[in-house]
């Protein structure tokens, strides 16, 4: 059985929309670079809607001189989008999943392997969370108050049950969280 870890980026007033660059005023944090690290190499799926494959896509695909190695462990791991639309995903080692996509990614955590992780992509999110086959939330929190954009959790949402497993307070300010959702 694989873990199905959402990994989200997220404000202290827990939006997740990158509105402004708050995202990128701590990217070189080497705290959060090893912690990303770490879970890429416990990671050989990423599930993602199309919005956010098509990001990664267009930016990291074809990265030349990418220090931070997101876009090695991209082009190496197995990539699944949920879309209804997407033809031809035009990068290697990609799925579509489509009709009962839901059933699909059931199997994924019924197989053998490393994590899969879902980042971005707040519909498939929403989803996933509601569908009940999120294992954990992974958070890196940035110290700053965005005041608008979505949450990773949707008014009306409710969800008993979690418990924090991790938590690091970084220097810089940035802090990491991995809860647990006993799915």
């Amino acid at each position: 059985m694989r873990t199905l870890a959402v990994t989200q980026n997220i404000t202290l007033d827990g939006r997740i929309d990158m509105l402004g660059d708050w995202f990128d005023d701590q990217a070189e944090d080497p705290q959060m670079r090893a912690e990303n690290a770490r879970q890429r190499d416990a990671a050989d799926a990423l599930l993602v809607g199309r919005d956010t494959f098509e990001s990664f896509r267009g930016y990291w695909r074809d990265l030349d001189g990418d220090t931070t190695g997101v876009s090695a462990y991209l082009n190496r791991v197995a990539k699944y989008v949920v879309s209804s639309t997407l033809v031809d995903p035009d990068w290697s080692g990609t799925t579509v999943l489509d009709g009962d996509w839901l059933a699909a990614v059931r199997g994924l955590k019924d197989g053998d392997g490393g994590d899969v992780v879902c980042t971005g992509s707040v519909r498939l999110v929403h989803a996933l969370l509601e569908a009940g086959l999120v294992d954990e939330v992974r958070l890196f929190r940035y110290p700053v108050v965005q005041g608008e954009g979505r949450c990773l959790f949707p008014d009306g949402m409710t969800l008993r049950g979690a418990r924090v497993a991790e938590a690091q307070a970084w220097p810089s300010g940035l802090g990491y969280e991995r809860w647990t959702l006993g799915t």
